[in-house]
């Protein structure tokens, strides 16, 4: 039995420890704010945090989550109102907002681990989290918005 925290809750999962985070996540704990995207790693859309690193959930197996916290898009904040999430909304980033979910936890990691961010840092950190419908204009606005909320 794997036992760990998500959005802060004790959980515990006594399936096959080689299951990919991603699928406890939406299967097991009913967290489908976290998107399939690729499967291999490469697009971003299943991005959440493990103790505070944003990790692609596809490629995180649950036994490498052991005592590790997990934050979910739905736990980033209760009322959805981190400043990131009202970037979004104040800029209308999303498109088909398929992508959204993983872009918001890279970047709150991204601001998290440095406030200061410069905005080249931004679009460096946020390479890898593909956008099909290519907001990539509105998302970095909306990281720097929020950056400048949370000063």
């Amino acid at each position: 039995m794997t036992t760990f925290k998500v959005n802060g809750a004790a959980r515990s999962f006594d399936g096959d420890p080689d299951t990919p985070l991603l699928w406890y996540l939406r299967d097991e704990a009913g967290l489908t704010g976290t998107k399939f995207g690729c499967g291999a790693g490469l697009c971003g859309a299943c991005t959440v945090h493990v103790n505070g690193e944003a990790v692609r959930s596809c490629q995180t197996l649950v036994a490498d989550i052991a005592g590790a916290e997990v934050l979910t898009i739905e736990g980033l904040s209760a009322k959805a109102d981190h400043p990131l999430q009202k970037a979004w909304t104040d800029l209308n980033v999303p498109q088909c907002g398929y992508c959204q979910a993983g872009q918001i936890m890279q970047a709150a990691a991204l601001l998290q681990s440095n406030p200061e961010i410069s905005d080249a840092a931004i679009e460096e950190g946020m390479y890898g989290n593909i956008c099909r419908c290519g907001t990539y204009q509105r998302i970095t606005k909306a990281i720097r918005q929020a950056r400048e909320m949370m000063k």
